[in-house]
């Protein structure tokens, strides 16, 4: 993986007690600018990392330094991926791909398999799309198979729900797990796949088989949208355009054939199979050998997303009858919502680079090696702990990253890789009314506050402690 990697971990330049305080005091003044003032994150994060510089003795033009050096490196090595990813996204939705998908997969199923199957398409929907993009996608799919199906919104929504959740919080190329690689100079082939172990487990005790008791606390009807639709997933390839949220570029998409669900799954699955080609190639194939030199250029995150977006631009874009200007017009409309994920993101890796310079990341690493505390257990804690005061996941995946990035040096590989994983389930842990994800939940599904922490709030929680559960059972055998 050519990410950069992070400079090696600074010796403390204060006493353990200084530097406890300014790192407490960082992250209480990020919580609060969050939480009370409702500052945007890439502010408070700016301003959490100079308190931290100044608290630990660190000079403010080292503390500017170390910020600015996190912030550049990380833009550097995440923020072509993030961007790359939703231009991926946007073509598969304007392009009425997802739809197919969507169409396809449930189109199939019988009554008692819907929810596993919305489960499945959550999956499949959320690997190339952030999580509201998803879910502003499926909520016209999700409401009209709960009324044609006589089962409950909760019972269909759910499962769904779970999907896009379990990969935005685990599987890259979503900015929480790639902020994490890269600050934890995990590998992304490995981490891609061991992520796809963790999340299908935990999409199914956390989506079909929780909506079950979930669908008896909370019993809502569909709410009556998208009834112009008069064919749902009932049958593949009735879906129409309504299904992306409406967006101006997709407002000609029932004039369009779609590109067939065969192609639209290959298309979608190529960037998973390209990086998970360099994993198993770095594992089996001699150093030097022609096959691991090809799949480790293809394989490269950058390259395989690089090459997913060229390869979806014919299957999706032009294979679904969208002319040049319209593919452009796709991708152009992918970048501008992602502006503010990069500015948190890359804010993130300074916040990060100023508790390594500083020496606190050195301090917890010491206190972990004493005490014997499981890394992985530490570092989904301490994710908790930061989602639960933000509300954020991807503040708590940069943060907790930062925090853990010291003790890398004495794993390997696959623990690297685990634990990554584990800051990505603590970020997902419960969430709550200082989560923009909660409100845009609870609207969405027309739920009271009480009913969305009943269904909502709880299934983040299984997918954080069921995550977490299976991460440790890895641990036990990488």
């Amino acid at each position: 993986m050519n990410l950069l990697a992070l400079a090696p971990p600074e010796q403390p330049i204060a006493g353990g007690g200084q530097l406890v305080l300014a790192a407490l005091l960082g992250i209480g003044l990020i919580v609060a600018l969050i939480s009370w003032l409702k500052v945007h994150p890439f502010l408070s994060l700016t301003l959490g990392s100079l308190t931290v510089g100044l608290v630990a003795g660190l000079p403010m033009a080292d503390t500017v330094g170390a910020f600015g050096d996190g912030f550049g490196s990380t833009a550097a090595s995440v923020g072509a991926l993030i961007a790359l990813g939703a231009m991926f996204g946007k073509l598969l939705a304007d392009s009425g791909g997802a739809d197919q998908i969507v169409d396809t997969i449930v189109g199939r199923a019988g009554r008692r398999s819907l929810p596993w199957a919305m489960a499945l398409v959550g999956a499949l929907i959320g690997l190339p799309m952030f999580f509201e993009i998803g879910l502003v996608l499926l909520m016209p799919v999700i409401f009209l198979v709960a009324r044609r199906s006589g089962l409950s919104l909760i019972q269909v929504g759910i499962p769904a729900l779970a999907g896009l959740s379990a990969m935005h919080g685990l599987v890259p190329p979503h900015p929480g797990p790639l902020v994490a690689i890269d600050a934890l100079k995990a590998d992304l082939g490995v981490t891609l796949g061991l992520g796809v172990l963790v999340a299908l487990p935990t999409i199914a005790l956390s989506g079909p088989l929780f909506a079950r008791y979930a669908a008896r606390w909370v019993n809502v009807p569909a709410p009556e949208l998208y009834e112009t639709r008069e064919k749902v997933p009932a049958q593949a390839g009735d879906t129409d355009s309504q299904a992306s949220g409406g967006d101006a570029s997709t407002a000609d998409a029932p004039e369009r054939s779609r590109p067939s669900f065969r192609l639209t799954l290959l298309t979608v699955l190529l960037p998973v199979v390209l990086m998970m080609g360099k994993a198993l190639a770095d594992i089996f194939a001699d150093e030097g050998a022609r096959v691991r030199t090809v799949l480790d250029n293809l394989g490269t995150p950058l390259v395989a997303l690089l090459i997913a977006v060229i390869v979806a631009t014919f299957t999706l874009g032009l294979g679904s009858g969208m002319d040049r200007g319209q593919i452009s017009t796709s991708l152009e409309r992918s970048l501008p919502p992602i502006a503010g994920i990069l500015l948190i993101v890359a804010a993130g890796g300074g916040f990060k680079q100023t508790l390594v310079d500083t020496g606190i990341g050195k301090l917890v690493a010491d206190w972990v090696d004493d005490s014997g505390m499981s890394v992985l257990l530490l570092a989904w804690v301490v994710a908790v702990l930061i989602r639960l005061a933000t509300g954020s996941a991807t503040v708590a995946t940069v943060t907790a990253s930062g925090i853990m990035a010291p003790l890398v040096t004495t794993l390997d590989s696959g623990e690297t890789s685990l634990l990554v994983l584990a800051i990505g389930a603590g970020s997902l842990f419960f969430s709550h009314v200082n989560d923009a994800g909660f409100w845009l939940v609870k609207e969405y599904f027309g739920l009271s506050v009480g009913q969305n922490i009943k269904t909502w709030s709880i299934m983040e929680t299984i997918i954080s402690v069921s995550g977490l559960v299976f991460v440790l059972a890895l641990g036990l055998i990488i």
